[in-house]
């Protein structure tokens, strides 16, 4: 018995990724839950990324950066990471300045540079 698969691609809804809304000051027993609702969405749809839309979440400080690192974590645990969509930017400074790296949605991804960019040579410098 041989099999026969459909024509094309299979389907994948790329452009829907999962999104978790976080708005408002988030307390550590409302973080357990939203962990568990990350590693949820990553069940659930088969995505590798979640979507965070941290635009409501206001100025937390250091709450906030606890919340992210925790959500990356328990989606790193489920094979998966979260994205950053509406930054404050101060909560991006902050999230800077302790060491964390969230890839932000619209961003490209920062492997290498784009095609056809070269660095500048200094005169008298050998090209490399």
């Amino acid at each position: 018995m041989s099999y026969r698969p459909a024509p094309g691609l299979p389907h994948v809804d790329a452009m829907k990724p999962a999104v978790l809304t976080l708005a408002g000051p988030v307390t550590r027993e409302e973080t357990t839950g939203l962990c568990d609702g990350v590693r949820a969405l990553l069940e659930a749809t088969g995505a590798g990324v979640v979507v965070c839309d941290v635009g409501g979440l206001g100025p937390q400080g250091l709450g906030a950066v606890d919340l992210l690192a925790r959500l990356e974590l328990a989606a790193r645990r489920a094979g998966g990471r979260i994205r950053l969509r509406d930054p404050d930017p101060a909560l991006r400074a902050l999230l800077h300045l302790v060491g964390l790296r969230f890839e932000l949605e619209g961003q490209p991804e920062q492997r290498e540079p784009p095609l056809g960019v070269e660095e500048e040579v200094e005169p008298g410098e050998p090209a490399v």
